[in-house]
């Protein structure tokens, strides 16, 4: 008798990794493109960074990549619960674009800036919503007029998430002066802050100034959410090495 399809099994090879500005999860946008100031390499491996692989992909401008949630567990659930609803309600995993999925893919779409193949092959990216390590199994060419629909549904996400306020104590700025790349880590810090990386039920809370941490580049940057009446803005009190750095 016959396999049914459901019972066949595929095994993925990664065809390399990312290196970027996100070390950790925390404070990754949750969709990419969001913080255009993020940069990062896909260094392809042995046997796939042939350069003749990617001939011709210069002249494509985005890039689809596949690749793993390798930092979730491989346990799933069919109910998620969306930050973008409040982490609260829940929806069925294939409704939402959760990690905790059945084979751990994600989809990203990132810029191509350049493809250096002087040793290997690694691609220059830009607006990368990928953690640092992420094994990546393939690579196919955006096509804006196929893939592109203004008039699309787009569920319980039917625009881009409003964005904070965000500022800088003197102490960060006086750290953002001693830096080379200090203008665009301030531009990747501010865009990275204003998604709220903040837990979806710490958003709710009012007259919290807890001091929160995230890990971009080489540094870790402080900030505290400050009430201003209704309203709420992150500001950034220190930029600082990591502690193992």
């Amino acid at each position: 008798m016959d396999d049914a399809p459901n019972s066949e099994h595929f095994t993925l090879t990664p065809i390399g990794h990312v290196v970027s500005d996100y070390p950790d999860k925390f404070g990754i946008p949750r969709q990419p493109g969001l913080a255009p100031a993020a940069n990062a390499q896909l260094v392809l491996t042995a046997p796939f960074n042939d350069p003749l692989a990617v001939r011709g992909l210069e002249d494509f401008s985005h890039l689809w990549l596949s690749f793993i949630f390798h930092q979730s567990p491989e346990r799933w659930s069919p109910l998620v619960r969306p930050p973008r609803l409040g982490g609260n309600k829940k929806v069925g995993v294939f409704a939402s674009r959760s990690t905790h999925r059945p084979n751990r893919l994600g989809l990203s779409l990132v810029r191509l800036i350049a493809i250096d193949t002087q040793h290997g092959v690694t691609l220059l990216l830009q607006g990368c919503d990928l953690v640092s390590g992420t094994p990546v199994v393939d690579i196919k060419p955006y096509l804006p007029w196929a893939e592109s629909h203004p008039n699309a549904q787009a569920g319980f996400a039917p625009a881009a998430p409003s964005l904070m306020d965000v500022t800088f104590h003197p102490t960060a700025l006086d750290m953002l002066a001693q830096r080379r790349d200090s203008a665009t880590l301030r531009a990747l810090i501010e865009q990275v802050l204003r998604q709220d990386p903040r837990p979806a039920y710490k958003q709710k809370e009012q007259g919290s100034e807890r001091l929160y941490g995230v890990r971009l580049r080489d540094v870790d940057v402080k900030f505290c959410p400050r009430q201003n009446g209704e309203a709420t803005t992150l500001e950034v009190m220190a930029i600082e090495p990591y502690a193992n750095s």
